[in-house]
């Protein structure tokens, strides 16, 4: 049994499986990125996009 295997998790004593999870952590998350919401804080990103367009240069608007 080589030492990365998961089989050979089961073999190793306790305290050494909590270490490592200690150290290691879970190696995929509960919850991934993609099923978070995009924008957690609408509310707030509307009023900083506001401050953007009130505070716009005036060369932005020229091509």
């Amino acid at each position: 049994m080589w030492p990365g295997t998961m089989d050979g998790m089961a073999e190793l004593p306790d305290r050494v499986r909590r270490r490592l999870a200690e150290v290691f952590g879970d190696p995929l998350p509960e919850v991934t990125r993609d099923e978070l919401d995009d924008d957690p804080r609408p509310a707030e990103r509307e009023r900083d996009d506001e401050w953007y367009r009130v505070n716009r240069p005036p060369h932005h608007d020229q091509d």
